[in-house]
């Protein structure tokens, strides 16, 4: 099911007229990442995620340039970005003159969604700058022509078709969540990964069917057992297309502490274990989870989730 057109409506903080800033947020990989029963089932049809906002934040600022001045970018290495910016300012009818900054606190390569965190920041400072709005699903196309895209541009808990730029339905919110995360070590190159991606199934699309309408109704109602066991499937699924040296162990670490579930980075390096901060116990439950990961190989790390 396709939502209708909307405005981009975002986090924008308006500039002196000739500078606009933007800001998205990144995600902790995907609750769930699977395809869905349709027509091109043997191709790339159907491909969605669910997405898991998490506080990590791409900023990109944006000052207009004289006519003829081009278009700068900083850090240079942007260049997604800086597509981006060109493409949107060529949509708006407007010369590709300026200037554009990114900084943030996402990872990149990890499966955090850095890219689209970028992409989605740079769209809403040029916009900020112009004083013009294009619908979210125009923007999904600019997006996902540059690279498939993660669905931050869209409040709460969205399943999105990152493969065509498409807002699918909104889940709802979910409450603050506690990740704990292993990373594997290395980094993953988002176009590689889904030029390689093997095709889903007819039998496999239908169970992801199923497991996208569970999910919907655990997050509709606030059940995060249901929550965490619906993602904690989708990331053992992942292993066979995206295997996690550490899946396995933090699996039973999080059976130990009684954990959420697992969340994994489909399309990255980390996996991590969901727990709820409102429990009894939270603290001690933290504790222990973060000492048994730390002795898994790689890093250990720390993330919240956006909530209610």
């Amino acid at each position: 099911m396709t939502a209708p057109a909307r405005q981009l409506t975002a986090p924008v903080r308006p500039g002196s007229g000739r500078v606009g800033v933007g800001t998205a947020n990144g995600t902790f990989g995907e609750l769930l990442q699977g395809a869905l029963p349709g027509p091109g089932e043997t191709d790339g049809e159907g491909r969605f995620l669910v997405t898991l906002p998490v506080a990590r934040w791409s900023t990109a600022r944006f000052e207009l340039s004289p006519p003829g001045s081009g278009l700068r970018v900083s850090p240079a290495g942007k260049s997604k970005a800086g597509r981006l910016a060109a493409a949107l300012l060529a949509e708006l009818g407007r010369p590709c003159d300026g200037e554009l900054v990114l900084h943030g606190s996402i990872p990149e390569g990890k499966g955090l969604a850095s890219s689209s965190a970028d992409l989605v920041a740079t769209a809403r400072a040029v916009l900020a700058v112009t004083g013009e709005q294009v619908s979210g699903r125009r923007l999904g196309e600019l997006l996902t022509a540059i690279e498939p895209t993660d669905g931050v541009m869209h409040p709460g808990v969205v399943a999105f078709d990152h493969r065509r730029g498409r807002h699918l339905h909104t889940l709802g919110e979910l409450p603050g969540l506690q990740i704990v995360a292993v990373d594997q070590g290395g980094a993953v190159d988002t176009l590689a990964f889904n030029r390689a991606a093997p095709g889903y199934g007819p039998g496999e699309r239908r169970h992801y069917a199923g497991l996208l309408d569970e999910l919907s109704r655990a997050v509709a109602v606030g059940e995060l057992a249901a929550v965490g066991a619906v993602s904690t499937e989708s990331a053992a699924l992942n292993q066979s297309r995206m295997p996690n040296r550490n899946f396995a162990a933090l699996r039973e670490i999080c059976r130990t502490v009684s954990g959420l579930g697992l969340v994994a980075c489909h399309s990255g390096t980390m996996i991590g274990i969901m727990l709820d901060p409102r429990r009894d116990g939270y603290r001690a439950q933290l504790s222990a989870a973060v000492r048994l990961a730390q002795e898994l190989p790689g890093q250990t790390h720390l993330y919240r989730t956006l909530g209610d």
